[in-house]
């Protein structure tokens, strides 16, 4: 596995790209059973962006809260939504940059089945579907459970964050049958998470179907890119108001 970093900027591209040419999602087969395959694709190809403790100068101390607040707002509370409205710049921004990169480093270390990003001042970190559950169900797999703990170890050693959790589908069988089945798999995250002494305040739980396909679902390989759980971790407030003050460095 490899850590990514991606830029603000570059995340701000694709975000207002993202709000300017959104479409349809693919309409669903008529079944009354989503029929998900077991195929499983490495991700895309993923481009490398500026380092994060360095960005802030590029936007300029609060320019980051302002452009994310917008943005952010406009998005709703997806992934893209939760990394660019939790954007702040500046040298607040870099210290908390500073931060997520050694946790984001730890995590990817520690976790085998899991794309680590570096987004912005955020972090997400992504999982194929087939990995942490068998087909159609919301079980966790043994070797889910072991990255979960991985994962929320690195959590309550790195306090100051929110934690969202999504589950995605592909469009194999009906829309209502593949949101009850992306809410549980996101709920099922966070129960264990909850369970290994995360604090669940930090943690929310969110499931999106398959209105939000990052790959072609008219192909074996898209669907199973697009069968997946996205964690995404973000500075608090308390967090950022520690980083402006010089609390943390």
């Amino acid at each position: 596995m490899k850590l990514v970093k991606l830029s603000l900027s570059s995340m701000l591209a694709v975000t207002m790209l993202f709000t300017s040419c959104k479409s349809t999602a693919p309409a669903a087969g008529s079944g009354t059973a989503t029929t998900e395959t077991t195929t499983q694709t490495k991700p895309a190809e993923e481009k490398k962006g500026m380092s994060k403790t360095t960005k802030g100068g590029l936007i300029g101390a609060g320019g980051g809260a302002v452009i994310g607040g917008l943005i952010g707002n406009r998005l709703g509370n997806t992934a893209a939504g939760a990394i660019v409205g939790a954007a702040v710049g500046g040298a607040t921004g870099a210290v908390i940059g500073r931060r997520m990169d050694k946790q984001a480093e730890e995590l990817e270390k520690s976790m085998e089945n899991a794309n680590v990003e570096r987004v912005g001042e955020a972090i997400r970190v992504n999982f194929d579907s087939g990995i942490l559950f068998a087909v159609n169900s919301a079980e966790l797999s043994a070797t889910a459970k072991q990255d979960i703990q991985k994962l929320a170890k690195t959590l309550q050693d790195y306090q100051g964050t929110d934690v969202i959790i999504e589950g995605h589908t592909d469009n194999t069988g009906s829309y209502e049958l593949n949101q009850k089945l992306s809410e549980r798999r996101a709920q099922a995250v966070k129960n264990y998470a909850q369970s290994l002494g995360v604090d669940g305040a930090r943690l929310q739980a969110k499931g999106y179907s398959y209105d939000q396909p990052i790959a072609d679902n008219s192909t074996v390989e898209g669907r199973a890119q697009n069968r997946r759980v996205e964690i995404i971790i973000v500075a608090n407030e308390e967090l950022k108001q520690a980083a402006e003050s010089g609390e943390i460095k």
